[in-house]
């Protein structure tokens, strides 16, 4: 994983905020490296062992409602460009013309949906994307376009890396959706309340990244879902 030059980056990105992020990262040339190695053996040693499991999951999303196997919907990664996320469909089709925000109760999530999703299995398919380099397995959560569109000039440096997986951020908000479900305003919510608290964890990543803390970062997420 290679740095793009600063003249290169996006015209929104080259600001104070985000250089301070980028010579941060810049120091870290074999970190990137081993980061981007990893995603890419590891990944496909996964996708082969668990196509049984997405042969499976395939099935029974197809049985359980109508609609493709995955949802492919819009997100934003690095350096700020669009990719389609690989996500096994959990809601019924066309969902998201509704909320692009999910609560514990929507009535949107099919069953085979709610199962997936209390077990993290829909994100099992985006290790198509971190083989094809739109996301990596330890990164920022990718965001739709509406929302990053909302960023802080700081919050823009969780662009120089692409999308991920799994976060320190997402650990400590594992149970999002619960919250989300209790606020009057889940919008106004997650827009002022968790994003800029996931952020504060996502920009620390940042200042503090190592390949060996992406490592740490994996195995809690394996223990937190397990608990």
């Amino acid at each position: 994983m290679i740095l793009r030059k600063w003249d290169k980056l996006p015209p929104e990105m080259q600001i104070p905020e985000v250089k301070v992020y980028y010579d941060i990262l810049k120091k870290r040339k074999f970190s990137l490296f081993m980061k981007r190695l990893f995603d890419i053996v590891v990944s496909l040693i996964l996708l082969i062992l668990l196509s049984p499991i997405f042969a499976i999951l395939a099935i029974a999303i197809k049985l359980d409602s109508k609609g493709p196997v995955f949802y492919r919907q819009t997100r934003v990664t690095r350096y700020g460009e669009k990719f389609r996320i690989f996500k096994f469909r959990s809601m019924v089709t066309d969902a998201d013309k509704g909320s692009l925000l999910t609560i514990g109760g929507d009535s949107r999530i099919t069953k085979t949906g709610r199962f997936i999703r209390k077990y993290k299995l829909d994100e099992f398919s985006q290790l198509i994307d971190v083989f094809r380099g739109t996301m990596t397995f330890v990164g920022t959560r990718p965001e739709v376009p509406r929302y990053v569109e909302k960023y802080t000039p700081e919050m823009m440096a969780t662009l120089l890396l692409p999308a991920g997986i799994t976060s320190e951020a997402s650990i400590y908000y594992k149970d999002e959706n619960e919250l989300l479900d209790a606020a009057e305003n889940v919008e106004k919510t997650y827009l002022e309340v968790v994003l800029p608290d996931k952020m504060k964890y996502n920009l620390a990543a940042i200042r503090s990244f190592s390949f060996i803390d992406d490592i740490k970062v994996m195995v809690l997420t394996v223990l937190a879902v397990i608990r």
